[in-house]
């Protein structure tokens, strides 16, 4: 697992290297083991590398085949890189390390873009061929490694994360509408190729995009798995499912020990992780390091599964790390893992994320994760109430027990010129739950979950938390062979159990019925569902300044509200009617949800401003005019007008960093933790304005 970089030039001029060098330096999370950086007329390349299959530099990248005038960066790994090598050796390739990224060039040179058929992993590759000047990115099918890009007049920069595009510089930073309206309806998730920013796209999963030199692009989807009833799967009973899918899995889990250095996982001591454990120790492994995060309790809610972790541990004999973080830890945290994020992530559990993988990054630099199996195997609440809809009802029911928040309701939430005209992410479900391929509605709606959803949430999420400490983290429920078998599995098998149901009986086969017929459980972070202590501070903080103010520069109108009941509104979840938290039964939704509003706040207090405009606009936003009370109306600072306001520093080229407005927040913070929850000492007033 690695960083890659890029530029190409359409314009008959070389590539700007500074930029591409400053790309690659700002990946240097990703790849603290190696750098490298090449050039040959309109195309550069760089990358950084973190060793994980041939330790040896004859794995350094980028790298070149002479033979077959070609060079490659790469992010990922050839799960079946050997068998590979071995099927191109037997046609006559030579090989001169062992390396995944080598077999990935040579599968190239033999088969063309149809390469990415052959490949068994996680990957994102750019290739340029040196003879027609043409440079080939390539996706992994479900979206596991990221590729970014950016064009501009004469010119296209890639890049893994979308930070390093920004310190190429030269990026518009503007939001984009459409992607807003994704983010603000379906729990952050923006779908590619769109990103948040309107100069950054992503490219799709499972698609291979072929870049002439005069700019001209051709892209390539080349996986549809079918969510269908197949001819091959023709009587099987639920035993013979049950089977199948444990025989996948054991496949999947087996392929991604495939490493020259140990493999951990991470374990939550639910049924997926738990799974994944006690296949590996099915299968031999010894002193199998596993590791587990816990948080102190707050409103009532436990902050930790540690008796559900420690139960699998001790009975396969793991060598178990419990990791314990105070609630006091979590406000630097925050600013960190927002700071990794590639786009605007809601989840609360990011922060338990980035903690735990710089943790277990002392440790490890690979291991296995749980991730994926809700989508996959429908585990989650929303899921039911799709099972026995018309298929033409699809869209109306997803809509209903999934998406957060209606057109109608954006309206009164944006500024006008900031909202679409239409409901795009209406449109969008209602598209993509009606294409062909699908047999039921429940089947659709996974589908959606699989190639949308999944990718652009909980895949991201593990993907920028986990490589900000240069830690691998593979995934072997999004194997796409058993995706492909879970895809023609009969719903009401899925669904059997409360969700999940053959997932759950391949998991009584192995593990304790403690593990496998226990509640569904989330990620318990306490401090940051509940908005408690130094956390709510912090965020208070973050909404006090001057880009969160109302009048100032805010996407939101709720910011006002924020401001004036802070304690009342800053929340990860209200309470539902069933008392759950959260719950997504249809006509059971929280009440309040403020949860995308505070963190775009936070999104935008981080970017730049640019241009020189005053910080009243942040993101091309404006705030939509209301009423506020007159000390929270935006006044220039001390009278010396708009100009003089402070705007956030732009970086390398408008890298999304912290700059001089959460600077101020964060002295604000010490300073209220200073003078005991005051600003300023006592008896010091404010100078007069």
């Amino acid at each position: 697992m690695c960083g890659l970089t890029g530029e190409l030039r359409f314009d008959g001029t070389t590539p700007d290297l500074a930029a591409v060098e400053r790309m690659t330096d700002r990946l240097a999370a990703r790849g603290p083991d190696g750098r490298g950086l090449w050039s040959q007329g309109a195309v550069a390349l760089g990358h950084r590398r973190l060793k994980i299959i041939d330790l040896s530099e004859r794995g350094a990248q980028p790298m070149t085949d002479p033979e077959g005038g070609l060079t490659v960066v790469f992010n990922g790994c050839l799960y079946n890189h050997r068998e590979l090598r071995a099927e191109l050796e037997a046609a006559g390739h030579r090989f001169h390390s062992t390396s995944d990224t080598e077999v990935l060039l040579h599968a190239y040179r033999r088969w063309g873009t149809d390469c990415v058929d052959h490949f068994a992993g996680m990957f994102a590759f750019a290739i340029a061929e040196h003879a027609s000047g043409r440079v080939v990115l390539g996706r992994d099918r479900l979206g596991i490694k990221p590729l970014y890009t950016a064009r501009r007049p004469g010119r296209l920069r890639f890049a893994s994360s979308l930070p390093a595009l920004l310190a190429g510089g030269d990026v518009d930073t503007s939001l984009d509408p459409v992607a807003l309206h994704h983010y603000l309806s379906f729990h952050s998730v923006v779908p590619a190729p769109g990103t948040i920013l309107a100069g950054v796209r992503k490219l799709p999963p499972a698609t291979v995009r072929v870049i002439e030199p005069d700019g001209a692009e051709h892209d390539h989807r080349y996986w549809h798995p079918g969510y269908t009833r197949q001819d091959a799967y023709a009587g099987m009973d639920a035993r013979d499912w049950r089977d199948a899918v444990l025989d996948a899995l054991r496949t999947a889990v087996r392929r991604r020990t495939v490493a020259d250095v140990p493999v951990g996982v991470l374990l939550s001591g639910g049924l997926d992780s738990s799974l994944v454990v006690a296949l590996l120790a099915e299968s031999g492994a010894e002193q199998l390091a596993t590791f587990s995060i816990g948080f102190d309790s707050e409103g009532g809610e436990a902050g930790d599964e540690f008796h559900w972790s420690d139960l699998v541990a001790r009975r396969y004999a793991t060598d178990h790390h419990r990791i314990v973080v105070p609630s006091g830890r979590l406000p630097d945290a925050l600013d960190e893992a927002v700071a990794a994020m590639s786009e605007p992530m809601v989840s609360h559990d990011v922060v338990a994320f980035h903690l735990l993988s710089r943790e277990v990054a002392r440790h490890v630099k690979v291991v296995q994760s749980g991730q994926g199996a809700d989508e996959v195997f429908a585990g989650y609440d929303w899921y039911p109430p799709m099972a026995g809809i018309a298929r033409a009802d699809a869209a109306a029911t997803y809509r209903k027990v999934f998406v957060d928040r209606p057109h109608a309701e954006l309206a009164r939430m944006l500024a006008p010129g900031v909202l679409t005209a239409d409901d795009v992410s209406g449109d969008f479900v209602r598209e993509h739950l009606g294409r062909p391929g699908a047999d039921t509605a429940l089947d659709a709606v996974l589908r959606l979950d699989s190639e949308i959803m999944l990718v652009d949430d909980p895949v991201k999420r593990v993907d920028n938390m986990t490589m900000a400490w240069g830690l691998e983290a593979r995934v072997p429920f999004l194997d796409h062979e058993l995706v492909e078998l879970a895809a023609a599995c009969p719903p009401e098998l899925k669904l059997a159990g409360g969700g999940k149901g053959v997932l759950k009986a391949a998991g009584r086969t192995l593990l304790p019925v403690e593990i496998t017929d226990r509640p569904k459980g989330y990620f318990p972070v306490p401090a940051v569902r509940h908005m408690a202590g130094p956390v709510l501070e912090r965020v208070q903080d973050a909404l006090a300044a001057p880009a969160a103010r109302p009048g100032g520069s805010s996407a939101t109108t709720i910011s006002a509200s924020c401001w004036r009941r802070p304690r009342s509104t800053v929340r990860r979840w209200a309470p539902t009617p069933c008392g759950r938290r959260p719950c997504w039964r249809s006509g059971c939704r929280p009440t309040e949800s403020h949860e995308h509003h505070l963190l775009l706040v936070l999104l935008l207090v981080r970017l730049p401003a640019g241009g020189g405009r005053p910080h009243r606009t942040v993101g091309g936003l404006r705030l939509r005019p209301e009423r506020h009370p007159p000390a929270l109306a935006g006044r220039p600072r001390r009278g010396r007008g708009a100009a003089a306001r402070p705007r956030p520093r732009s970086g390398g080229g408008g890298e999304l960093v912290a700059g001089r407005t959460l600077d101020r927040v964060h002295r604000r913070a010490r300073r209220r933790r200073a003078h005991g929850g005051a600003l300023r000492p006592p008896g010091r007033l404010r100078p007069p304005r």
